[in-house]
């Protein structure tokens, strides 16, 4: 953070000598001041955020100086500070700004001056500026439109940088997209682009082998009321990745629906298919799925690498405490073992580690899934197939004719699936599977509303794990940070009496989103004699949690703050995955 800006705080506000003390030693330390004095109870919120916009009103501080200060009182100061000076304060990212305004203007220029063109009338071109003071920046954007005056609103200056960061890497593409519209206006390609058209193609590949780079498992090209976005998922979270004008959508689609042979002229209803192709001298196999909606077509890749190895359990990040508990419920030769967690919580991840830790030429192990996603040696592996009746159910009931110690069920959606696999569990068989639930315990009830009576739910059950994935802070741009207020007040019962946190400033080799990677925070309930005998008599949900806490259980969210102080993932990505 700025020392100007310390300065001023300290020269501000009447603190003693004790305090100023904390303050120079937090300053050596790099943390945010602002977040550590309002923690702290030193200042009230209203007088720091009126005292920063002063600042920058009066010239005393820059928009460079307040950088540093993370979270929602950035955003607080910044929209005060719009307020003193009777202009608009717009968030970027909840708006869809025009493109072509954005084309009047030379990208070196927009970056020099941090400025983004947002629309354009026909009397004026508004541009979100970082600093709406900056006479030289308004006076030099106006000569590339002299006859429209411009209007100047104000926005975060990061997020003014990472668009103009995308519309720079669009930039770079644009020979392509000059191309495709040639291809258009002089017949190579019809209005759809369904015939050859080579620089569709070349755009295709560029945006498949941008999303493989960044590590993407999805692709999402949307068409909104002014533009086509092409977003990509990145360890879970949506990151937009191209920017383009709406005329490049129509033909970009069909030839997308003509690589995975799918009716090009149907757009009112949704369709699936998948496709091969050969990235960087490696084949890759994407799904695709089509969805009618307002604007056109969704359409979303799925990014399936067929030499995707399968993660050993070990390495998965579960705490030492929780893969022991789990791996000694795996030693049981008998059972119902649970994970549970919702959609894109890793759970299919944590199954095929466990059975790669079972698997051996002694055992037989059988799985029914839907679908198979990764083969295993030494598994006999089963895909449901509802049209031909081969169900979760009907497929449990042959497997259980097929002689199998271990049997493993990709999901349990039914209370026949359920029964069957709570009787296998009772005759001798070590049964796997996952259902949908927000924590460990809540399994218990959703086993029981689901039928089974209570006294078959304590006799089948081992042990419940209960997952999420959060994203790992980037190793080469990790530093200790001071919690944002509301952050802090939230978790402070939880705290140790020492505990430090981080994330990551932002570098290149994240792309600058300050994560790379992801690691599982998980719950692991180990079902005993004392716990069992609580399921039978049907006891409440929170005796179950008092006498599994004193045995040494611990929530997820307890597993996700000491992996915060460990300074693997940051608290806000913790509290984004637990709140329930």
């Amino acid at each position: 953070m700025g020392a100007k800006l310390v300065h001023h705080i300290l020269q501000s506000f009447q603190f003693d000598e004790q305090i100023r003390n904390e303050i120079a030693q937090k300053l050596t330390e790099q943390k945010n001041i602002l977040n550590f004095l309002l923690n702290r109870g030193f200042v009230k919120r209203e007088d720091l955020i009126r005292l920063v916009a002063n600042l920058l009103r009066e010239g005393k501080i820059t928009i460079e100086d307040i950088d540093e200060i993370g979270g929602k009182i950035k955003e607080e100061i910044l929209r005060y500070y719009a307020h003193i000076l009777r202009i608009s304060f717009v968030d970027l990212d909840s708006i869809d700004f025009d493109l072509k305004a954005a084309s009047k203007f030379p990208i070196t220029q927009l970056k020099k001056f941090h400025a983004l063109p947002l629309k354009e009338s026909d009397i004026n071109i508004w541009i979100a500026l970082a600093d709406p003071l900056d006479i030289r920046a308004q006076e030099s954007l106006q000569r590339f439109v002299p006859r429209k005056p411009i209007k100047i609103v104000l926005a975060d200056r990061q997020q003014i940088d990472n668009y103009l960061n995308k519309l720079e890497v669009t930039e770079n593409i644009k020979e392509l997209i000059n191309e495709i519209r040639q291809d258009l206006q002089s017949g190579a390609t019809d209005r759809d682009g369904i015939e050859e058209s080579s620089a569709i193609l070349k755009l295709i590949e560029t945006i498949l082998k941008t999303a493989i780079l960044s590590r993407s498992s999805d692709i999402h090209i949307e068409p909104t009321e002014n533009n086509c976005i092409v977003r990509a998922r990145v360890d879970g979270m949506l990151t937009e990745k191209f920017i383009f004008d709406k005329d490049i959508y129509p033909p970009l689609s069909s030839r997308l629906k003509l690589l995975a042979n799918l009716d090009i002229a149907e757009k009112r209803k949704p369709q699936d298919g998948r496709f091969s192709e050969t990235i960087m001298g490696k084949e890759y196999d994407f799904r695709i799925s089509t969805l009618p909606i307002v604007t056109g077509e969704s359409i979303v890749i799925r990014i399936l690498d067929k030499s995707k190895a399968l993660i050993p359990l070990e390495q998965a990040g579960m705490s030492r405490y929780n893969f022991e508990v789990f791996t000694k419920a795996l030693k049981t030769p008998y059972g119902i073992i649970l994970v549970t967690g919702p959609t894109g919580s890793g759970k299919s991840t944590t199954l095929y580690g466990a059975l790669n830790m079972l698997r051996s030429v002694e055992k037989k192990i059988i799985t029914v899934e839907d679908p198979v996603e990764y083969q295993i040696n030494m598994v006999q592996q089963a895909q449901v197939n509802p049209k031909i009746g081969f169900t979760f159910a009907s497929a449990l009931r042959s497997i259980l004719r097929q002689d199998p110690d271990i049997i493993m069920v990709g999901e349990i959606r039914d209370q026949e699936t359920m029964r069957i696999a709570v009787q296998a569990a009772l005759t001798g068989h070590l049964v796997l599977s996952t259902l949908h639930t927000n924590d460990a315990i809540s399994a218990i009830n959703r086993m029981i509303d689901m039928g089974i009576e209570p006294y078959l739910v304590s006799g089948a059950l081992i042990a419940i794990e209960a997952q999420r994935l959060v994203r790992k802070i980037c190793p080469h741009c990790r530093k200790e940070v001071e919690l944002d207020p509301g952050l802090y007040r939230e978790i402070k019962p939880y705290l140790p009496q020492n505990y430090r946190f981080f994330k990551g400033a932002g570098c290149k080799e994240c792309e600058f989103s300050g994560y790379k990677g992801r690691e599982m925070i998980s719950e692991v309930l180990r079902v005993d004699e004392e716990i069992a005998r609580m399921i039978a008599r049907e006891e409440p949900k929170e005796k179950i949690q008092e006498v599994a806490l004193a045995k040494g259980f611990q929530s997820m969210l307890i597993d996700g703050i000491n992996k915060a102080i460990e300074g693997n993932t940051t608290i806000e990505e913790v509290l984004r995955v637990t709140r329930l």
